[in-house]
């Protein structure tokens, strides 16, 4: 359902409104390019045939924790599709989500800038990506938001990092793959 903020309709955040993104925890991302388009290459035989765009998003997603080294950031699995990336992001305690005095960390304004959590975490990659392929004419672009679930258990986490690592080789079950096939079919 559509909100109104100043007077304008916007989309709600599909965040969960208790939790604080700048908190200890371990996140799975999905993130997709815009109009899930295969802007990384094709699957063939299991096995991703890359696009230049493909190495880039690659790259720059190892770079995130060196580039926050404040953060104290881990990244687990990693997987990057034809017309989407999965991976996995460990953001441990850090000076900008210690516990108060009241040992409650405080909630961020949704309406402020996000810094120092997950949503900058990824502005930065999406940017990073986006500006290389603007720089070198490269048509691409990401979809506007993302996907996260917040991993709760070492089951979860197991379970997870399977699907990531086997998501090339079952590509074709994919619902993201069959929005790509519709899409070749029918235009």
């Amino acid at each position: 359902m559509k909100e109104l903020f100043n007077n304008r309709y916007r989309v709600p955040s599909a965040r969960l409104d208790s939790w604080n993104y700048a908190h200890a925890g371990m996140y799975f991302i999905t993130i997709c390019t815009k109009n899930r388009e295969a802007h990384f290459g094709n699957i063939h035989e299991s096995a991703l045939i890359p696009s230049e765009i493909r190495k880039i998003a690659w790259v720059e997603w190892f770079k995130a924790a060196e580039l926050r080294p404040d953060m104290n950031i881990e990244l687990g699995e990693f997987v990057v599709m034809p017309n989407h990336i999965h991976g996995i992001i460990m953001i441990s305690r850090n000076q900008f989500n210690k516990p108060t005095y009241s040992n409650v960390i405080e909630p961020q304004n949704h309406f402020s800038p996000q810094s120092k959590n997950l949503a900058s975490i990824i502005r930065g990659y999406k940017g990073a990506v986006s500006s290389y392929a603007k720089n070198n004419n490269i048509v691409f672009d990401w979809q506007s938001r993302f996907h996260e679930h917040i991993i709760h258990s070492e089951d979860d986490y197991q379970t997870i990092a399977t699907y990531i690592i086997n998501n090339p080789a079952k590509w074709e079950e994919d619902s993201l793959f069959n929005i790509q096939l519709n899409k070749i079919q029918y235009s």
